[in-house]
């Protein structure tokens, strides 16, 4: 039977030309060349945050060569140029983009402040703290929470040449300046005695009214409140820290055993963690209230050295003898992470 010219029954065979094994590897070759230079940066980010094991090794055996290649040419920053056309985003226009803002906002009406590098603790971003070199004046001031803590410290640190100046002012507090003003006594503290460090343990005697918008006195303890009482307690850190050169140690308050106070003293540890904000790379807020009453439970006694111990004392507010002891190794340590000398 005669067959026509194109038999519906015989497929077409493929008419494109074939690619050699030799080929396809080349192919692959080139590729994977490719995808390291232009993602090297990641597979070495990659490697540095992977568990220690087999698998990061392998990791990192390619990545740190390809990261290296990748740092010298410009191929990354080509293909986002070049990949940012496919984006479907529409065009946006108008007020509030990030190319627009100014590095000196001073946080205005719909203008964030800026934040700085100063609001970022290095430990929290994964990276080595660098200790400053000597703890020569210690400063460990507030009410009469910083008592015995101040004498402990002393004791504790004089045989490493620390000085410490103990400036206890019993009964006063940062939303009363009936006793003491704190803004202005922590700027002579800070101008007189230049202390490295400064320990504060502060807040028995709060809850007082503060003056808000107009002179209007703001009652405790609602965020109005806490924002008047951080602003104050800020504005002591602030000093305290001598632009960068000193480090803060701020202890928040463990729970009193009276239920009404336990209000005052939430707010004021919420206000103080807020102060802090800017300056985490020189404030540190050792919490107290974790370390005595966890989960916001009063507690008379805890586990110190293997024994079932009483650190309060028998008014329900302060820390006695063993208690100190608890919080200044606390500090103690904190103290060895920042400085040389003591390490």
């Amino acid at each position: 039977m005669a067959t026509t010219d194109h038999d519906p029954f015989i497929l077409d065979r493929p008419t494109a030309a074939r690619i050699s094994a030799r080929g396809s590897l080349i192919c692959v070759g080139v590729a994977v060349l490719l995808l390291l230079l232009v993602e090297g940066t990641s597979i070495r980010r990659t490697g540095q945050r992977m568990d220690p094991g087999l698998e990061r090794t392998a990791v990192r055996a390619v990545g740190i060569p390809a990261g290296w290649l990748a740092d010298r040419l410009p191929l990354e920053d080509v293909v986002d140029t070049i990949t940012s056309g496919l984006s479907p985003d529409e065009k946006l226009t108008g007020p509030g983009g990030f190319e627009t803002s100014v590095a000196g906002a001073t946080g205005r009406a719909g203008v964030a402040a800026p934040i700085t590098p100063d609001a970022f603790d290095p430990a929290a971003l994964g990276e080595k703290p660098v200790p400053l070199k000597q703890l020569r004046t210690l400063l460990v001031t507030g009410d009469s929470m910083s008592q015995p803590l101040d004498l402990e410290l002393a004791h504790g640190l004089s045989a490493s040449g620390v000085r410490t100046i103990r400036d206890a002012h019993l009964g006063s507090g940062i939303s009363k300046t009936s006793l003491v003003d704190w803004g202005r006594l922590s700027s002579q503290q800070a101008r007189e005695r230049k202390p490295d460090a400064v320990v504060v343990f502060l807040g028995a005697n709060e809850g007082f009214p503060l003056p808000g918008a107009g002179g209007r006195l703001v009652s405790c303890c609602g965020p109005t409140w806490a924002a008047l009482y951080a602003t104050r307690a800020r504005k002591m850190m602030d000093t305290y820290r001598r632009r960068g050169t000193a480090r803060v140690y701020w202890l928040t308050l463990p729970l009193p055993r009276d239920v009404a106070r336990q209000k005052i003293v939430r707010s004021v540890n919420a206000a103080v963690a807020v102060a802090a904000q800017p300056y985490r790379a020189h404030v540190r807020i050792i919490d107290m209230a974790q370390l005595f009453t966890p989960a916001g439970r009063f507690r008379t006694a805890m586990v110190v050295g293997g024994r079932n111990t009483i650190v309060r004392e028998p008014d329900g507010i302060h820390l006695n003898e063993a208690g100190t002891e608890v919080a200044a190794a606390l500090v103690v340590s904190r103290l060895k992470a920042d400085f040389k000398s003591l390490q």
